[in-house]
């Protein structure tokens, strides 16, 4: 990818670590530090089933969350991402922090399946614009394709 942004070059960097959680640890906390106003940042990964807590910065957070359920298993169900201005409105939104106004989830997809997410969480509404909906999904990619090259299982 050409003209890719900070955050995503970045990211990149991170994932030359072949150790999964290793990697994606330090992806959430580069998310974390690079966007300001969230109260979450990080991974969940679809296992036995259901969406399965990851490596992530903030506060305690869902550990299981089932297929279509709430943002994350919408972005899931649809292999969308899912900006959601006002998570309040959402129908079926889980509250794994009741501080949480609104929402991003997008899903890293490989061969076509998507194997894991990156959801990100803010205290405000409207927080999440087109453009980090943009970064989250060229980190996406990146993460589909370390996920790939260093062999990775979840």
């Amino acid at each position: 990818m050409e003209n890719k942004s900070l955050i995503s070059q970045q990211i990149a960097a991170l994932l030359e670590e072949p150790d999964m959680i290793a990697a994606l640890s330090n992806v959430s906390a580069c998310i974390n530090m690079n966007y300001a106003n969230l109260n979450w940042a990080g991974f969940y990964f679809v296992k036995n089933g259901e969406l399965v807590l990851g490596p992530f910065q903030g506060k305690t957070a869902c550990t299981h969350i089932g297929y279509s359920k709430g943002v994350c298993g919408t972005c899931w169900q649809t292999k969308k991402p899912q900006r959601i201005a006002d998570v309040l409105s959402f129908h079926g939104h889980i509250a794994c922090d009741s501080d949480s106004r609104s929402e991003l989830c997008v899903p890293v997809i490989v061969n076509g399946e998507v194997i894991m997410e990156i959801d990100l969480d803010a205290p405000v509404k409207d927080r999440f614009r087109e453009t980090e909906e943009k970064e989250m999904l060229e980190a996406a990619a990146e993460i589909s394709a370390a996920y790939l090259k260093h062999s990775w299982k979840i």
